[in-house]
């Protein structure tokens, strides 16, 4: 029995090894940012804005921060939402949402349908956001700009939501073509 298991470790191994879709990292698991898709989010955004019901803000990251999706959806209470998602130079996600939602809706579309539970005002260059905290901890900010309602959230550092929200909220203007 033993044997038959050290044998069938060993294929597994090989196997794994082979196609280098395994490694070993004893300090945990590490993304290689090279190997993910990178979207260019100005184009993808103002395609969306052809029949979007409100405008879109192109967030305008710093460097070395490389997006990897761009989405649309509609949520089961009602509303749009559009969605970047980010990730930081040391490997964090955040997603960047705008939409015609109620606050509401998409903190629960967020949360996965949970409660989430707010933490207070967060100031972030005169605009005022209100923090949550997340079904999975992850924080998550939301506020209003010019009508469009603005949710950031992802496992970044505080620094870099504040970067991703006044990103958003300076970024370039895109009006929807109807």
């Amino acid at each position: 029995m033993f044997g038959a298991l050290a044998v069938l470790a060993l294929v597994v191994l090989v196997a794994g090894g082979l196609s280098r879709s395994c490694t070993f990292a004893p300090t945990g698991p590490t993304v290689d940012s090279s190997r993910l898709p990178v979207v260019d989010v100005p184009a993808e955004l103002t395609r969306l804005a052809v029949d979007s019901t409100f405008p879109l803000r192109v967030p305008a990251v710093p460097d070395g921060w490389r997006a990897n999706a761009v989405d649309r959806t509609s949520l089961p209470e009602g509303g749009r939402v559009v969605s970047a998602g980010f990730l930081t130079p040391e490997g964090r996600y955040l997603r960047l949402q705008q939409g015609d939602a109620s606050e509401e809706a998409m903190l629960r579309a967020e949360a996965g349908g949970a409660a989430a539970q707010a933490q207070g005002p967060v100031d972030v260059d005169g605009q005022q956001w209100v923090a949550y905290a997340g079904q999975r901890g992850e924080p998550i900010w939301i506020t209003d700009v010019d009508g469009v309602r603005v949710l950031v959230t992802g496992s970044g550092s505080e620094a870099d939501f504040r970067v991703l929200a006044a990103a958003a909220v300076r970024g370039e203007v895109i009006a929807p073509r109807r």
